[in-house]
Parts: C-alpha cells; sequence; structure tokens
C-alpha cells in the first residue's frame, strides 16, 4: 500500500483521506488550519458527511491516518501528493490560485531531496492549462527537477457530491486521469484498480476541462428544468410531470445524441420551435434566459465557420453537404444554407455537392419552389465529391457520411479541409481544421 499526502482538508481532501484509508493506505493529512489539523489527527470529520466520521475515526484507530501543518515533511514522506486545495473565485469570478500557487511551491522545495518517481496529483478544480503552465513551472522551479524525468505529475479532477461523496469515491462514474507522460497516468491507475467505473486517460488540459464541463452541464440542466417549470406553471399545468415525461425518453433526451461538438442545429423543427417558446415567454413577460440564449449560440457557429473559411486565405471553396442533416433533402432553415448563402456574398467561388439535394432539385414534386428558393445555390451543384474537390482550395465537411470518405485519398496539394462534423478520423490534423477541435 502507498503513502499519501494530501494537501488541503477541506471538503475533497477530508473525503480522499477517509477514503484511501478505508482502502488501507496511509494518509498524512495537511492543512495551514492547525485546529483542522488537530480535529482530523482526533479522527474527527471537519465537515457533515454520511460515514465520513466513522472512516476517520477507523483510520485514526488504525494507524492509517495522521495530520500536520507541515506540508514539506508530509511530501517527503509519502509516495505520492493529492492536491486538494481550494480555487475559490475572486471579486471579477475569476479562478484564485493563491492556495494552489503555495502548495505547489511546497511540493518543489519537499521533491529537491527526494528520490525520482513522487507522483504529483492535482484533484482541485482548475481551468484548462493551469497544471501545465502554472503549477508544473512551480514545482520543476522550486525542485530543481523535471516532470516526467524526476517526477510524475498528474490532473485527477474529482466527482463528489455533498451528502454522498463517500459512495461517490467508491463508485465514481468514471475516472479521469490527466497525465504528463503515459508513466504517470499508469501510476495513478494503480491506485484506482478495483472500483467499478471506467479509467480514462486524457491530455492535462483535456481532463481540467471535462470537470468544468460536467459542472456547467449539471448547472444547465438544473436551469432548463426550471424554466420548463416556470413556463409550466405560467400555462397552468405541472412543469414536474412535464420533466418526468422528457426524462422517460432515453433515446434522445438523456442520451449522447446531441451531444457531440459540432455545427449548429437546424431544420423545420428547432429553430421555429425555439422561437415560438421564447415570443410565448416574452408575451407572458416569463424570464427565461437559459431559453433565450439558444438562437444567439447556434447562430454563433455559423459565424464561427464564416470566419474559418475567411481565415483560410482561399477564394475556392468546397461544401459537402447543404441540407440541415446527412439523409435528407430538407433546406429549411439548414445553417449550411445559411453558411454558403454568406459566403457567396462575400464573393467566394462556390462549389456544392449534395446527392440528395440534387435529386430533390430534379424530381420533387415542390422542384419549382426550391429553384425559386434557392437557385444560387442550387446552380452551384456538381454531380461527384471529386469533381467539388478538383474544383476547390479548401473543402468543408458539412455531414458526415460514407460517401465523404472518398476525400480522404483526393484532399491533397495543399487543400484544407473545415471540418464542421468531426468526420474522417484519418486525414492528418494539418490539413484540417475543425470548428471544435
Amino acid at each position: 500500500m502507498s503513502t499519501i499526502a494530501i494537501l488541503g482538508l477541506g471538503y475533497v481532501g477530508a473525503v480522499c483521506a477517509a477514503c484511501f484509508s478505508k482502502r488501507g493506505h496511509h494518509v498524512i493529512g495537511v492543512d495551514v488550519d492547525a485546529a483542522k489539523v488537530a480535529k482530523l489527527g482526533r479522527g474527527e470529520a471537519p465537515i457533515v458527511e454520511h460515514k465520513l466520521s466513522d472512516y476517520l475515526q477507523q483510520a485514526v484507530a488504525n494507524g492509517l491516518l495522521t495530520a500536520t501543518t507541515d506540508a514539506e515533511a508530509a511530501v517527503r514522506d509519502a509516495d505520492m501528493t493529492f492536491i486538494c486545495v481550494g480555487t475559490p473565485s475572486n471579486s471579477a469570478g475569476e479562478l484564485e490560485t493563491g492556495y494552489l500557487q503555495a502548495a505547489c511551491q511546497s511540493v518543489g522545495q519537499a521533491l529537491r531531496d527526494k528520490p525520482a518517481g513522487h507522483l504529483v496529483v492535482v484533484r482541485s478544480t482548475v481551468l484548462p492549462g493551469t497544471v501545465r503552465q502554472l503549477l508544473l513551472p512551480i514545482i520543476e522551479a522550486c525542485s530543481g527537477k523535471r516532470a516526467g524525468r524526476d517526477f510524475l505529475l498528474t490532473m485527477n479532477p474529482e466527482f463528489l457530491r455533498e451528502s454522498t461523496a463517500i459512495n461517490d469515491f467508491f463508485q465514481p462514474p468514471m475516472t479521469v486521469i490527466g497525465a504528463h507522460s503515459e508513466a504517470a497516468a499508469e501510476e495513478l491507475a494503480k491506485l484506482y484498480a478495483g472500483l467499478d467505473a471506467p479509467i480514462i486517460p486524457m491530455q492535462l488540459e483535456e481532463a481540467e476541462l471535462v470537470k468544468y464541463a460536467c459542472n456547467a452541464w449539471h448547472a444547465t440542466k438544473i436551469s432548463f428544468a426550471n424554466e420548463i417549470g416556470n413556463i409550466a406553471k405560467q400555462a397552468g399545468v405541472d412543469g414536474r410531470r412535464v420533466m418526468d415525461v422528457i426524462c422517460q425518453d432515453n433515446k434522445l433526451n438523456l442520451s449522447n445524441y446531441y451531444m457531440k461538438p459540432g455545427f449548429a442545429y437546424g431544420g423545420s423543427c428547432l429553430p421555429k420551435d425555439v422561437r415560438a417558446l421564447n415570443a410565448w415567454c416574452q408575451g407572458a413577460a416569463l424570464p427565461a434566459p437559459l431559453l433565450a440564449s439558444l438562437s444567439g449560440s447556434n447562430a454563433n457557429q455559423v459565424q464561427r465557420a464564416l470566419a474559418m473559411v475567411r481565415q483560410a486565405g482561399v477564394r475556392k471553396i468546397g461544401m459537402l453537404g447543404l441540407s440541415f442533416k446527412p439523409g435528407t433533402d430538407d433546406l429549411r432553415e439548414s445553417p449550411l444554407v445559411e453558411l454558403a448563402s454568406r459566403l457567396l456574398a462575400d464573393g467566394f467561388e462556390l462549389t456544392i455537392y449534395d446527392s440528395n439535394v440534387a435529386y430533390a432539385a430534379e424530381h420533387s414534386p415542390v422542384a419549382d419552389q426550391l429553384w425559386a428558393t434557392y437557385q444560387p445555390l442550387l446552380q452551384r451543384l456538381v454531380a461527384s465529391v471529386e469533381q467539388l474537390v478538383d474544383a476547390s482550395e479548401a473543402v468543408i465537411m458539412g455531414h458526415a457520411i460514407p460517401e465523404f470518405r472518398v476525400v480522404a485519398d483526393t484532399l491533397n496539394s495543399g487543400r484544407l479541409l473545415i471540418d464542421l462534423c468531426g468526420y474522417l478520423p484519418g486525414i492528418s490534423q494539418g490539413d484540417r481544421q475543425g470548428i471544435c477541435w
């Protein structure tokens, strides 16, 4: 079993101390608050949390938990160090990293005289880039050592909910390990062996962002449910029943469907219905700020794609896909139609391939109406992907369909792929610019 130093005995640190000791590890808890240290040393919980007092008392009785205010001594005596100090917001809402920096200085000073191999685990919630750009340099400067060679560095976000934190520790949804090196990821993974949760290795910055993305998603769900509940009450119905029905749909509503970063939504339903619901709220003088933000956020993705094309520095653009999603000829409120129209307005030479739209333009009962509405775009349709690529300096991938796989073979001679849907992973990053990656 390992000896683990835990810096910061607040909510996360205290729970981790209790749970790691429960698994048989020797834990040295560290905090600048002497009263908190004394309390933990007696096996008393510094916070209210189910089972925490019992676990701490057992750990102290079994000689598996001690506490100190001397961070450097704790790190020197440990095999690995978990940094669990707080990261509060300042008056501007920005991340306050003072506690983190002080902790990393202590870690670095302790590592100066330690042999190679010590594992440093950042458990505190930090923004993307914090570990690599801020904390790593501090540890290296204070220790005189190099990450990956002399010590191992990881980012290991926690997913502990207050009141259920002990159960969450032992039954997490996942164990995310952002690592500076493969060896660091492997070493931390050993610590979590036996927990029934997938271990997901990632880059440091990805792991940092996962934590914020999860919390933002949870906040979004709460806000969404509240806004729907407010609308329901205004309409004279029970919002709880409405949300209960929404939550029964695990095919679309509660699933990974629609949860991939990419391009904007469109079609005959989503834009229209979001506008209608917002208009209803405005008419009822009912604030719904989350719902009100959707159309603007969606329009921003179109603007983002347009900016990518403008920045490419070429004029001949090919667009693969025009309908609002694959497998249909529906052009109504398609974000690709909006993008194509704006490219034409900017003077780009545009070529388009969409076999479903081409068929509808020739054979649909409403073909005349299509031509009347979309003629500037329809007259730029070509017969094949190869023809489009040959005529283009940059290609926009708007649909993720097998027919477009040929692009991987034909995209050469300096042509750029502007990827809106995350398709064709075989294309090198140098030849691809993703809208969200």
